[in-house]
């Protein structure tokens, strides 16, 4: 029985390669180098974010989040989203964002979709809402599976009643902590080989007869968050 479904986002449920990149592009500049670093091992989850602030603040000295909320305004789900999501909560099944990607574009996501859960990165702020160039890293990029394993534990739902959703191999986590893990649109052999599931087409509802196929949850009660 498929109780659970876990979404990365971007790339996934949302049109944008990474919700990071899309505020660099917005100032006209790049995270390249942070990025190479962080894929090199040589920072870790909080100086990457830490990194990509400090660039934004040289744009924008007094960058806050409701800027970013403008700033990632523009980003939509991808086709099939709604339909996916509102076709697992009909037949009782959970679903939640496990995203590395911006918590304020995850967040909207979430309540436009209907989402149970989300969890995704977000800033330190002043009480106006100023980033203070700190971040808060809930899913670290490396271990996304920890984090859902996290909300399997707080629901009693085991990998054997989890599907998830991904596009890279920085998903491949979630698709170990699953019995199904669907590959949307692929974008490296990584998550492509480690997939039950792949999909070409840019419509995530086609993902939603072969996970009811699988099974679900007769009825669902109100969700609580997970801590």
């Amino acid at each position: 029985m498929l109780r659970l479904v876990a979404f990365d986002m971007d790339g996934t449920l949302v049109d944008l390669v990474s919700s990071w990149q899309a505020v660099h592009e917005h100032f006209h500049d790049s995270n390249a180098e942070a990025l190479g670093a962080f894929l090199a091992g040589a920072i870790d989850d909080e100086e990457f974010v830490r990194r990509d602030i400090v660039k934004w603040r040289r744009h924008a000295p007094d960058l806050s989040v409701f800027d970013l909320e403008r700033i990632l305004a523009p980003a939509r789900h991808v086709p099939g989203a709604r339909e996916l999501v509102g076709g697992l909560a009909a037949r009782g099944v959970r679903t939640a964002i496990v995203s590395g990607g911006i918590d304020l574009l995850a967040r909207r996501i979430g309540r436009e979709l209907g989402i149970d859960y989300v969890l995704a990165n977000g800033f330190r702020t002043t009480a106006d809402g100023r980033l203070t160039g700190e971040g808060i890293i809930r899913v670290p990029i490396r271990s996304k599976e920890s984090v859902l394993a996290g909300i399997q534990e707080q629901l009693g739902v085991p990998p054997e009643e989890t599907a998830s959703v991904g596009n890279s191999e920085i998903d491949v986590g979630l698709f170990r902590r699953s019995r199904i893990g669907v590959a949307y649109r692929p974008v490296d052999a990584a998550v492509r080989n480690a997939a039950t599931l792949v999909l070409e087409e840019r419509d995530l509802a086609q993902a939603l007869a072969p996970l009811l196929a699988e099974g679900t949850a007769p009825s669902r009660g109100p969700p609580s968050e997970p801590s």
